[in-house]
């Protein structure tokens, strides 16, 4: 499975337990208007790296926010690549 596709099947999952409808992903789909919150991007974000070994976040000097889909998607890509 891609990183694309585990970050849109978490994403998935979180609004499912949270009952929240998330609108269509496109990577010109900004987060903030995607129906999840911060505390459940916080929860993506947690099992994420349980899933892909990857915490891109960690290095807050050298990592910018996400404001879109793509931008999310691309930070942990480039991460995968280190």
């Amino acid at each position: 499975m891609s990183i694309r596709e585990t970050i849109l099947r978490e994403i998935g999952r979180v609004a499912q337990e949270q009952n929240k409808k998330i609108s269509a992903l496109r990577d010109s789909s900004a987060l903030i208007d995607s129906g999840l919150d911060s505390l459940c991007f916080a929860v993506v974000v947690v099992r994420l790296e349980d899933e892909l070994g990857l915490d891109p976040f960690s290095d807050t000097e050298n990592t910018t926010h996400p404001v879109t889909f793509g931008d999310l998607v691309r930070i942990y890509e480039n991460a995968s690549e280190v």
